[in-house]
């Protein structure tokens, strides 16, 4: 196996497990809804999760490991990265801004404070931010 087989592979269970934890968070009430599944399916494709793959997650997400971000840094690059699918799919609306709060609480923000972390962020979405500019905005909401 060459190094970059390596690097493909565990590039691909990271983004595996990412989604499954996501899945995690869709079915902390034990249901997927339909405007859920829909996000599930955008971000699967997004994340190059094979059909076969993808099945698999859904019918047992708990057995991937729950891999949080394990610094402010990393929560907020996916969070960017998050913020961007809801805004570039044109899929902003109740539902989807409840789902990226809940995803936002299972990246490790406060539930007292997602509210207005998520509204910011697609605020910046929505001005074409880059993601140095888009940490800096979020971070600046914490002083």
């Amino acid at each position: 196996m060459s190094i970059s087989d390596l690097f493909d592979s565990g590039f691909q269970k990271r983004n595996q497990d990412h989604f499954a934890s996501i899945v995690r968070v869709a079915m902390s009430d034990d249901i997927i809804t339909d405007e859920e599944k829909a996000f599930l399916d955008r971000l699967a494709r997004k994340l190059n999760i094979s059909e076969d793959d993808y099945q698999e997650i859904l019918k047992d997400y708990k057995s991937h490991p729950i891999n949080p971000p394990t610094n402010y840094e990393a929560r907020l690059e996916r969070l960017f990265d998050l913020s961007r699918m809801v805004y570039a799919d044109h899929i902003k609306g109740e539902d989807q801004v409840t789902i990226l709060e809940r995803l936002g609480v299972g990246l490790g923000f406060r539930t007292d404070n997602v509210k207005y972390i998520v509204d910011k962020a697609l605020c910046l979405v929505d001005q074409g931010v880059d993601a140095d500019t888009f940490a800096a905005e979020i971070k600046s909401m914490n002083q």
